[in-house]
């Protein structure tokens, strides 16, 4: 396919690495460290790079996540603007990393060098599979033969549109990280109960609701996303579902979605949550992904 753009996106769509390959989409990898040995975000190319992340955790180890620098991107910037065209960056959310700033420093630096090139970078606004859902819609449009300027404004214009609805039953990795004080995090095992999320309009992520047991916070989960997803009940457009561990889980929310919204776009993609996003969600985060009215503003 004679494709008139490069499109690229980071590790933290959190997306299947084959999958990505499949779409033509060069990915940038995040990357953790434990015990000083550092370790790519590996998005399933390596089977036993996931479960040895968990088992860290598992273990109490709390990974180390950075920026990737503005050396990195100029490198894979490079290696993709030496191929000749056009490329458009969809980068991982400012509101929880500032590496998308690094990645404008180095589209700045390397202007001069690809003089009859364009190379333009978006922050995505949108995180995990969020993240990768928007990804994914862009490059159904580059595949249409949009080009990279109308693809970049629909980006522009719907990456806030992108909901990201989630709950964990397991607070043990927000406590390592201080999302949670030791004590609500107790409190929360004790009683059995699930913060209620989203991503807000700056793509970080606010705790605003909590409800007691699974079972209700994929009702609750389900009842959002009627709320907010375009069309409603009639939603048809694309879902996308990750989990953190806890498969079982993510079927029961993937079921309800699916007996809700009959009329969605194709097989709902069931997705692992990646290292990255991992180190902070922890095992027993289901989230699902989908179209809607533009994200909340919440402080």
């Amino acid at each position: 396919m004679d494709r008139k753009f490069t499109l690229s996106c980071c590790s933290t769509v959190d997306l299947p690495y084959s999958y990505m390959e499949s779409r033509d989409i060069p990915v940038l990898f995040y990357t953790y460290v434990v015990d000083g040995r550092e370790y790519d975000d590996d998005m399933g190319r390596d089977p036993e790079a996931l479960p040895r992340f968990y088992a860290f955790l598992k273990e109490g180890k709390l990974p180390q996540t950075s920026q990737i620098n503005v050396a990195a991107y100029t490198e894979f910037f490079e290696k993709l603007l030496d191929k000749g065209g056009d490329v458009l960056h969809i980068a991982f959310t400012s509101g929880q990393s500032g590496s998308v700033h690094n990645a404008f420093l180095a589209a700045e630096e390397l202007k001069d060098r690809y003089p009859g090139q364009r190379l333009v970078v978006i922050d995505s606004l949108c995180s995990s599979s969020g993240y990768g859902l928007l990804v994914d819609y862009a490059a159904d449009m580059r595949d249409e033969g949009k080009t990279l300027d109308e693809v970049a404004q629909w980006v522009l214009d719907n990456r806030n549109k992108v909901h990201h609805q989630f709950f964990s039953s397991d607070m043990t990795q927000f406590r390592r990280t201080g999302r949670v004080s030791g004590a609500a995090a107790a409190v929360a095992t004790v009683l059995n109960i699930c913060p209620i999320m989203r991503l807000d309009d700056k793509g970080a992520i606010k705790a605003y609701s909590k409800v007691r047991g699974k079972k209700k916070a994929v009702e609750t989960t389900v009842d959002t996303m009627e709320q907010c997803a375009q069309g409603g009940r009639d939603y048809d457009g694309k879902c996308f579902v990750c989990h953190s561990q806890c498969p079982e889980d993510a079927r029961l929310v993937m079921d309800a979605v699916e007996e809700r919204f009959p009329k969605l776009k194709g097989k709902i993609r069931l997705c692992d949550i990646g290292t990255i996003i991992g180190s902070h969600a922890g095992q027993g985060t289901v989230a699902v992904f989908f179209m809607g009215n533009e994200r909340p503003h919440m402080e």
